[in-house]
């Protein structure tokens, strides 16, 4: 390990010697940025201070929108314009993402990800919701969904993380080799994450006309916030799941997938809806790793008819 360290060292003296080491971002800054009039912040224990969106007529069905890895609530602007006058829309940054801020000492994992939804739809008098998860959120709401299946009125994984598998995606994108290794996570925790975001974001979005400066800016400027490198780079607990484990998700499911991911293997997604009991498969020929982003009119179509033969549920205004 000393051996690696003084590689890092070295690997970081040339890249401050190249001007390749980014400081932080004051979140002032972000959020004047990135904010907008929906944007709320609500404290939580353990020194949360969580950044979220909460949109739509308050006694409607209520959906809760989980991002993935170094994303933003952002990805599922396409989906709130579309959901918003209809449904109850509330979406959020992790800790370490966005606009959230964490304390130092912050554990990341599934778990930890799935309590702070809980304790927030909790704070915002949401009792039952359907819950969304991209990629890392998505194992964040399949998590959530074994944790606390009293809460959910269904379930949508989109392109989802967390299918128990020893092969590697191969292929993807760079980000996910160097968090596999201390040197890498240390260089990670410093370097500008332009060059990387750029070759990941056009993996994802296979779209590359997608790919444009504000989005661009918008992925490196927030992993930029105060304490979010190191956070992105820490390696939380992985719960231990077996194929069989997803056999005891109760709520209805929706599995959304674009065949043509190149972050998470589309027959992963296949997978979660071959074992989950009832669960209904929607697949896109085009589609990249957020479909949601890159054909929103499509994919909250399909979401809306999924909402619409969910059964219905008296809800009391909040």
């Amino acid at each position: 390990m000393g051996r690696l360290l003084r590689i890092a060292a070295v690997l970081l003296a040339g890249a401050w010697l190249a001007g390749c080491v980014a400081p932080d971002i004051p979140y002032p800054r972000l959020e004047a940025k990135y904010a907008n009039a929906a944007s709320r912040y609500a404290s939580l224990p353990g020194g949360l201070r969580v950044h979220y969106r909460d949109e739509g007529p308050r006694d409607a069905r209520t959906i809760v929108l989980v991002h993935g890895f170094a994303a933003s609530l952002h990805a599922w602007e396409p989906w709130v314009e579309r959901l918003k006058h209809d449904y109850r829309v509330v979406s959020l940054d992790l800790p370490g993402h966005g606009l959230t801020r964490a304390p130092d000492d912050y554990a990341p994992s599934s778990a930890s990800n799935a309590e702070t939804i809980d304790t927030l739809t909790r704070q915002l008098g949401v009792e039952r919701f359907v819950l969304a998860g991209n990629s890392m959120g998505g194992a964040v709401a399949w998590s959530y969904a074994m944790a606390h299946p009293e809460r959910l009125d269904g379930l949508v994984l989109v392109n989802a993380a967390g299918w128990p598998s020893s092969a590697d995606a191969g292929g993807g994108p760079a980000i996910f080799k160097l968090l596999a290794n201390p040197v890498g996570r240390l260089l990670l925790r410093n370097i500008d994450p332009r060059p990387l975001a750029a070759r990941g974001l056009k993996q994802a979005y296979v779209d590359e006309t997608l790919v444009n400066d504000p989005l661009l800016d918008r992925y490196v400027e927030l992993a930029r916030a105060p304490g979010h490198r190191a956070l992105l780079t820490r390696r939380g607990a992985r719960p231990a799941v077996a194929p069989e484990t997803f056999a005891r998700i109760q709520a209805p499911t929706l599995v959304m997938v674009g065949l043509r991911d190149e972050v998470i293997p589309p027959e992963r997604s296949a997978a979660f809806a071959k074992v989950i009991p009832g669960s209904k498969l929607v697949t896109y020929a085009a589609g990249g790793h957020v479909p949601m982003e890159q054909m929103p009119d499509a994919s909250a179509r399909d979401l809306r008819a999924f909402l619409t033969a969910l059964p219905s549920r008296n809800r009391p205004a909040h």
